[in-house]
């Protein structure tokens, strides 16, 4: 059989780390059990060895440590790739908690139906937000899908996947690290695989769980990483150079801006439960209006190393 890594990037969330590796620790079914996990970490002080250390020798599985110092998602995932041969790539998240079938649900799928990729579905927690805002930011830190298994026809992030190795993720660092500070990392790789005619799959039962933390879960931050989803068809094209397509998608984000930014002012006019849902749209469209560097929101790597500082 394949030999299978799980790959999680980390950043300053030990508590969370520790119960997404005990997930995969506690995994069901008869392809339950990984060759061996990476916990990237990407903290220049290394402050995630002590949990990797601790639960070592609790897994049933080869836990290994790769040390990331240069704050960034991209580069914490190619660093992890680096440290693994194996030829099925599972990624979970350090905020994911791993159902129990979870990853013989997505060996199987990926066996079934002969895909390259393969995602799961996310149920996102928000315990922390208002009771007003909650629904909308579950829905926003979930992902939802076809009740069954089957092929999709658009990917998703990477949280929750499982890549065959072979055409996917070989060669040069798959990630790039232009992204290391805002992330959508794999939104060139997806366009690229895309373009090769790479299949995307779908596995209905490999359920994860996303806890949003306190200063995530709330409509700023929500907004903010919708308007830096809008971004990305945008930027993607103009790394290629396909000008006509960075204008094609500003033309489409000028009308998302207009329908959407519109619904939204009477959503939010008559304080309607999905006032949120229409925003978020707006905000989708105004990112592919202004997709230049100057309005990069940053997410992560250098900036929520500070943010984790100040915390501290």
């Amino acid at each position: 059989m394949s030999r299978l890594a799980v790959i999680t990037p980390t950043l300053r969330r030990p508590q969370s780390l520790e119960t997404a590796i005990r997930s995969v620790m506690a995994q069901t079914g008869p392809l339950r059990r990984p060759d061996e996990m990476i916990i990237a970490d990407n903290d220049p002080d290394g402050s995630a060895r002590e949990t990797v250390e601790r639960l070592r020798s609790e897994a049933p599985f080869p836990l290994i440590y790769v040390h990331a110092p240069k704050p960034g998602v991209a580069t914490a995932r190619n660093a992890a790739l680096a440290a693994t041969d194996a030829s099925l790539i599972a990624f979970l998240d350090d905020d994911e908690i791993a159902a129990p079938g979870w990853l013989t649900a997505l060996r199987q799928t990926q066996s079934e139906l002969d895909a390259q990729v393969v995602f799961g579905p996310i149920q996102g927690r928000a315990p922390g937000a208002a009771d007003s805002n909650r629904p909308y930011l579950e829905r926003f830190f979930g992902r939802d899908g076809p009740r069954m298994d089957g092929f999709i026809g658009a990917p998703f992030g990477c949280g929750n996947s499982l890549f065959v190795r072979a055409g996917t993720l070989d060669g040069t660092p798959p990630f790039d690290v232009a992204a290391d500070q805002t992330g959508g990392e794999d939104d060139a790789l997806f366009q690229r695989l895309g373009q090769q005619g790479v299949r995307w799959g779908w596995s209905a039962k490999a359920w994860v769980e996303e806890a949003a933390p306190p200063h995530r879960a709330n409509l700023s931050y929500a907004l903010t990483r919708a308007f830096a989803f809008g971004q990305g068809p945008s930027q993607t094209a103009a790394r290629q150079g396909d000008w006509i397509g960075v204008l094609r998608w500003m033309a489409i984000g000028t009308g998302q801006v207009i329908v959407f930014g519109s619904a939204a002012a009477v959503q939010w006019l008559i304080q309607s439960p999905r006032k949120a849902d229409w925003t978020d749209r707006a905000a989708r469209g105004l990112g592919k209006l202004f997709w230049m560097k100057p309005f990069e929101p940053r997410f992560y790597g250098a900036a929520e190393l500070k943010r984790t500082q100040r915390a501290g």
